[in-house]
């Protein structure tokens, strides 16, 4: 091996540095191994939210589409006259169950 002056050393120094640090975020950064399987955890929650919200999203769809002014379901539009304005017909009795 030659000899290498104090400027060769430096940048290979630096260079090892380098290296190290790449090594050791490829292990224990961010998107390293050890993140590995949080990050497979994160996303099995994520698409178990995203199956919720999605079927959430569906029953709202069926209920605007129940609701379209030009041919509106008249079961659905009934339940939510009687239940927000407290509408009823006249043969009609109200019970009232408590709540434990």
């Amino acid at each position: 091996m030659r000899n290498v002056g104090p400027d060769g050393r430096l940048k290979r120094n630096l260079a090892l540095l380098a290296l190290v640090l790449l090594g050791g975020f490829a292990v224990a950064g961010p998107t390293g191994l050890l993140a590995w399987s949080e990050n497979s955890t994160a996303l099995k929650q994520r698409e178990a939210e995203i199956a919720r919200l999605t079927q959430q999203r569906d029953a709202l769809r069926n209920r605007v589409m129940l609701l379209d002014p030009q041919a509106a379901d008249p079961d659905l539009a009934s339940e939510l006259v009687r239940e927000q304005l407290g509408v009823m017909r006249e043969d009609e009795v109200v019970v009232t169950l408590e709540d434990e």
